[in-house]
């Protein structure tokens, strides 16, 4: 194994995007829960360790707190946010509420660069959200940065290697903050940049083996990117011992099937078993339009399809799935993990006892462009590989109120015609995603002469990185009115289109 730059999660929705930068500055880095001792820290070998930020106050009754010992491992240490305000508490220093919440760009003030700011700016703009601040140093430590509201926001003790900062340097919005991280990885801790792509899908395909054994899996094959380079992963891995489930949920695109089935069982000729199970989810939802019970059904309607499929399959024992950071981050509750839950996902959780299956996630711990690069790695082809995410619930979640046959054959066409139009201009290899959404109102428009009342449909266009922010697409005006006209003129059902003009945040990328 490469070397190991230990992440610390103390319920911060940026903690993997730590391990993110991380691992872009071609560094091995592995995550681990808040309360994991030094002793197993040890046994990992790690060089460095990072402690997250979090949405805690240190002051509060149950606030999450790590093992004091590993300020005893001889390694380098980083805080960041909470982390700062952890190792003022843990090691002599003080903390206290501030009387305002410093959130958003602040501008800070280098003193001394030393070695996590050597070759930077002495001024930079850096992303704040903290409540708590640091105002007395922990013995042995020295103040190198400051910002309007922190006299202690960078902190250094040169002989431990021991260093806090009250900004996140993790998030785009913190400019040079990757060099941050890159000096703290490579002047600090002299961690060698061996970790590549390449190195990620041997270490996958080795754990796979390992895991699965003699093993049967069954995966469930969307076409979209996620399932798809799970897929190319554990088939490289394991082969034959893998079968992939196509279902047909009603909720698809139009065509997708016959492009999985030619690509998957004609082209890679990997064991495809298609599903249809259309009826079935559609009657399960008939009358329901709250947003997150209609993710529930399908996910249990899922789960239960895959019960279905064993029993033509044969005995299996793992469930893969192509899971994703953004999507287990979005979906943890209040716990152990004190991250807030923003919305389920069909694809993230605990499988019924009764199936006694395990679940194989070989990409759990991967942002989208990441798997994007294993995908590619992995030789497949341009229009997988890059293909725009696509939701787990389909189109179940992109007609908003109760789904009909009828709203989604509308949706259908509307959404085939700007992909149509978004691949025609070269727009949709350019951005994050673009779809359509059918909207549960109706509006009066004019075909010719005669009064035209019809639904209304949506486009989103947004761009990205990792999904965890976007912002919206300033597509040209006149294609946006091509687009328009195109799908009012098309698609009898719809008399008007808007265009979304939403960041996230405030709100998602999907409507629901």
């Amino acid at each position: 194994m490469p070397q190991t730059i230990a992440v610390l999660d103390f319920g911060s929705q940026y903690t993997q995007v730590i391990a993110r930068r991380i691992r872009e500055c071609q560094v091995y880095s592995k995550i681990y829960h808040y309360t994991t001792s030094a002793e197993e820290l040890k046994k990992d070998d790690v060089i460095g360790i990072i402690l997250s930020g979090g949405p805690s106050s240190v002051f509060a009754k149950n606030a999450p707190i790590p093992d004091a010992k590993l300020f005893e491992l001889g390694v380098p240490v980083l805080g960041i946010c909470y982390g700062i305000q952890l190792m003022g508490r843990l090691l002599g220093g003080e903390v206290a509420k501030s009387t305002h919440r410093e959130y958003g760009n602040g501008t800070l003030a280098i003193a001394k660069p030393g070695r996590l700011f050597a070759k930077l700016p002495r001024k930079l703009r850096v992303w704040n959200s903290h409540g708590d601040k640091l105002t007395a140093m922990p013995p042995g430590f020295t103040a190198i940065g400051t910002t309007d509201n922190s006299p202690f926001a960078v902190i250094e003790d040169r002989k431990r290697n021991f260093y806090g900062i009250q900004f996140h340097p993790e998030v785009f919005h913190t400019e040079r903050g990757v060099e941050v991280i890159r000096n703290f990885l490579l002047n600090v801790c002299g961690a060698q940049q061996d970790w590549t792509t390449k190195d990620y899908i041997k270490h996958a395909v080795a754990d796979i083996k390992a895991r699965v054994g003699k093993s049967r899996v069954i995966l469930g094959l969307s076409g979209g990117v996620d399932s798809s380079v799970a897929a190319a992963l554990i088939h490289k891995a394991i082969g034959k011992q893998l079968t992939c489930v196509f279902v047909d949920n009603g909720l698809l695109r139009a065509g997708e099937r016959e492009a999985v089935e030619k690509l998957y069982g004609d082209h890679f000729h990997i064991d495809l078993r298609v599903v249809d199970a259309s009826k079935l989810f559609l009657r399960r939802m008939k009358g329901v339009d709250e947003p997150e019970q209609k993710r529930k059904i399908i996910g249990r309607t899922f789960v239960e399809v895959f019960e279905q499929s064993l029993k033509s399959i044969g005995h299996a024992d793992y469930l893969a799935q192509g899971t994703l950071y953004p999507d287990v981050i979005e979906s943890v509750a209040i716990g152990n993990n004190p991250a807030a839950l923003i919305k389920s996902h069909h694809n993230v959780g605990g499988l019924p006892e009764r199936m006694k299956l395990k679940l194989l996630e070989p990409l759990r711990e991967l942002f989208k462009d990441e798997v994007r690069a294993v995908g590619a790695a992995l030789g497949l082809p341009r229009e997988v590989v890059w293909r725009q995410p696509f939701p787990g619930p389909g189109l179940g979640v992109r007609v908003l109120g109760e789904i009909t046959k009828e709203k989604l054959e509308v949706l259908r066409q509307a959404d085939s015609i700007l992909v149509e139009e978004m691949k025609k201009t070269g727009w949709y290899w350019k951005v994050w995603q673009s779809f359509c959404v059918f909207l549960p109102v109706k509006s009066v428009g004019v075909i010719g002469d005669e009064r035209n009342y019809s639904w209304v449909i949506a486009v989103r266009v947004v761009e990205s990185i990792d999904a965890m922010t976007a912002d919206w697409t300033r597509l040209p005006y006149d294609l946006i009115q091509h687009i328009s006209n195109r799908i009012t003129n098309e698609v009898q059902a719809v008399s008007r289109v808007v265009y979304d003009v939403s960041s996230k945040p405030p709100a998602t990328i999907e409507w629901e």
